[in-house]
């Protein structure tokens, strides 16, 4: 019998590893794709990791994690983070996924739960879907439904959140054969890398003082200001969500949203005047620091005694909240004065759950939203810095400051004097 002289690698290989261990497989292409990962991360970035050069131009910040589902199973992908810019692969994992296995799934949870054939078909036509499933539907769901629980209860630590920032979108449902209406609640923050983060999300059954306090209270345990206080949350003036902020941030100041309150203002002045008046509030905005903004907010209100003395009484009453934000610098003001941020996030989220219309429960509702809030928490992830490293130290030396001035005004002036004739 003469011996084989020659082996074709490609079949040799392919015979050794099927003859492997599925954790050897797995382990190995594991090691392959996050070498591979960081060795395109060091040609982005001009160096080795670790080495230094001339020819660098930008640096590693650690990793972030995803799941890449294979036929040897699921590989925990490490993908390199960058300091400026973004880095993803796209020739390897697939954006926006969870999102829209999330609608796919909600679609069929609908189907199941007995919403109309007529709904039903303008649904998924809206979606481009041709076909569903049902034998997929429960696992589709139970797989997404573990992983939205996760991103809702993983733990903060990414602190400290400086800036925090919270809202509450109105949803219907169908309850008991009726629909209601529901409150959905969203907390977004900035960390301590100056990225934006989705903190959390509840559904309630009104927007009411005691589901802020609950949700507020699970963003704490979960470790909101286990790195550092909150400095500022931006908001609306809704009643129990102030209260919540109040008792379960204390170091935290309130900041009153400029553009909710341009509208409370609107309200309170004659119409034929809201011209002029708009005008006035937006030069106390338009100032260079926050010394000229309070000025002018002084000026403004004697210009409105005489001729509009409730709508400068409005004012007054709220000026410690809308002004909250001018203990931090200049270059934060736009950031934090008002939650048009979060406004625009609830625009995005409005249009995946405007197709479903009416949920069939409050967990379709969590499943969706949560997969939406999922999938840009990534996004910021990859995109630049919302706030600067400098900007942010500036602001928590604000902080500081502040402190520092609040426990002198509470220093008794009796025992100072005593105790500097002793």
């Amino acid at each position: 019998m003469t011996a084989n002289l020659s082996i074709d690698p490609d079949v040799f290989l392919h015979e050794q590893l099927a003859q492997a261990s599925p954790d050897l497989m797995r382990d190995l292409l594991s090691t392959f794709v996050n070498a591979l990962l960081s060795a395109q991360a060091d040609s982005v970035c001009g160096a080795d990791y670790g080495t230094r050069s001339t020819e660098r131009t930008n640096r590693r910040n650690g990793y972030r994690h995803r799941d890449l589902d294979t036929r040897t199973g699921t590989l925990d992908i490490a993908i390199p983070k960058l300091r400026e810019g973004s880095f993803f692969p796209e020739w390897l994992l697939e954006r926006h996924r969870r999102a829209e296995a999330a609608l796919t799934t909600v679609v069929a949870t609908c189907y199941l739960l007995g919403v109309s054939t007529r709904r039903m078909d303008k649904l998924v036509r809206t979606l481009g879907i041709t076909g569903l499933s049902k034998s997929k539907v429960s696992e589709m769901a139970k797989d997404l439904d573990a992983q939205v629980e996760a991103f809702r209860t993983r733990p903060l630590d990414e602190g400290p959140y400086t800036f925090v920032a919270a809202d509450a979108l109105t949803m219907k449902v169908r309850e008991n054969g009726r629909v209601v209406k529901v409150a959905v609640m969203v907390a977004t923050g900035v960390n301590a890398d100056g990225y934006r983060e989705i903190l959390g999300i509840q559904c309630a059954t009104t927007e009411s003082g005691a589901g802020w306090l609950g949700f507020f209270r699970d963003l704490v345990a979960r470790g909101l200001t286990k790195e550092g206080p909150v400095g500022l949350v931006t908001s609306d003036a809704h009643t129990g969500l102030v209260e919540a902020i109040g008792a379960t941030l204390p170091a935290a100041s309130w900041q009153r949203c400029r553009t909710h309150y341009a509208a409370n203002l609107m309200a309170a002045t004659p119409k034929s005047q809201w011209g002029w008046v708009k005008a006035l509030l937006h030069s106390v905005y338009d100032q260079p620091d926050a010394q000229a903004v309070h000025a002018q907010f002084d000026r403004v209100l004697e210009g409105l005694h005489d001729k509009l003395p409730a709508v400068a009484e409005h004012l007054e009453d709220a000026r410690a909240d809308i002004l909250a934000f001018t203990i931090f610098p200049k270059v934060l003001w736009r950031q934090i004065w008002s939650n048009n941020p979060n406004e625009r996030l609830n625009r995005e989220i409005r249009r995946r759950t405007d197709v479903v219309g009416i949920f069939p429960n409050r967990e379709a509702i969590i499943r969706l939203v949560g997969a939406v809030l999922a999938e840009q928490h990534d996004e910021w992830a990859e995109q630049r810095r919302y706030l600067g490293l400098e900007a942010l130290k500036q602001a928590r030396a604000a902080l500081a400051d502040r402190e520092t001035v609040l426990l002198t005004e509470e220093v008794n002036p009796d025992l100072i004097a005593r105790a500097i004739s002793a």
